[in-house]
């Protein structure tokens, strides 16, 4: 059976934009853009204060802000109902005036609206997305639409005291305004030792291992895969990465940086070795690179990483940089 042409046409553009060693940078902001704060994932209970810190927050940067009409919905676990977290993406993604969108919280719930969001308008006006956690799943769907995103923290990521999350404000407003230049990584004996260069992506294991299978799983051929993690036992890091592996997931990866893993929990039957050993173990058949220790993920030290940019890594006998 033949394919038409258009569906030829369509099906090789596609397959081009997940391979292309290029993803569009949206612009970087400036004074006076403006950022809409929305909710795709769980519920924000108790936390107006966090938001109204993330509005003085953006207003201190010169810009102005936009909340989405369903940021503090409910609708059992999620932040309001799909259609209604699904109507304040799409609004902000369609919206010409906004530069960029700052998911409030992750949690769970952002997987459920990926097949009801519609990229026409975002391509004609691409913005940055920030967020981190489950906000993986749009990252990966940003990514294999062509374009870059921003891992990095989200509004009920504010303290009380802002110099306790210094870093990842600093590297936030960076990122943004397009200022960010390399990092320079505390040495790990489990480091495997190598370079390479590719684009970046990545982002919550479970997330990843959620995407298989599915439009929305990143190809990491050529590219550097960051991972990071929170309150799961060993052996579903394990099972997670091995699952993977067997999908191919690795095979043609560049590199990996293993972010946070944070509150990992016990198991009666102890697992018997570090996280970090478990990590190498199930990758030791490949030869790319593996540095540990990347200040991203669930800890208040979560630094900004530009996915789909071209990065260059370093893993050497004393220290890793990661250059942007």
């Amino acid at each position: 059976m033949l394919m038409n042409s258009n569906a030829y046409t369509q099906n090789k553009t596609e397959n081009f934009t997940k391979m292309t060693s290029t993803l569009i940078q949206p612009p970087y902001l400036k004074a006076g853009d403006t950022v809409a704060i929305v909710a795709p994932s769980g519920v924000l209970k108790n936390r107006q204060r966090e938001v109204q810190q993330a509005l003085d927050l953006l207003k201190s940067w010169n810009l102005n802000v936009i909340v989405g009409k369903y940021v503090f919905s409910k609708s059992n676990h999620f932040a309001g109902t799909d259609e209604e977290r699904c109507e304040d993406m799409q609004n902000a993604m369609d919206n010409p005036n906004i530069s960029a969108i700052w998911c409030a919280r992750g949690g769970y719930g952002t997987v459920r609206i990926l097949d009801k969001l519609d990229y026409t308008k975002f391509k004609e006006k691409p913005k940055w997305l920030i967020g981190y956690s489950d906000i993986t799943a749009l990252h990966n769907q940003i990514h294999n639409n062509g374009f870059q995103s921003l891992h990095a923290i989200m509004c009920v990521s504010l303290t009380k005291d802002l110099t306790e999350i210094n870093n990842s404000i600093k590297t936030l407003n960076a990122a943004l305004f397009g200022k960010l230049t390399n990092y320079k990584l505390e040495y790990s004996s489990y480091n495997k030792l190598g370079n390479a260069s590719g684009q970046l992506v990545g982002g919550n294991l479970t997330m990843l291992h959620t995407m298989l299978g599915s439009d929305t799983s990143i190809d990491t051929s050529g590219k550097i895969l960051f991972i990071e993690e929170i309150g799961e036992y060993k052996y579903h890091i394990d099972r997670m990465l091995q699952s993977m592996k067997r999908a191919g997931y690795f095979d043609n990866c560049k590199g990996l940086i293993v972010g946070d893993m944070s509150k990992m929990r016990k198991n009666t039957t102890l697992w018997g070795t570090s996280v970090e050993q478990l990590i190498l173990d199930v990758l030791a058949e490949y030869d790319f690179p593996i540095t540990f220790n990347m200040p991203a993920g669930h800890e208040k030290d979560n630094r900004a990483l530009v996915l789909g940019k071209v990065v260059a890594l370093f893993v050497g006998k004393e220290k890793s940089t990661l250059e942007f």
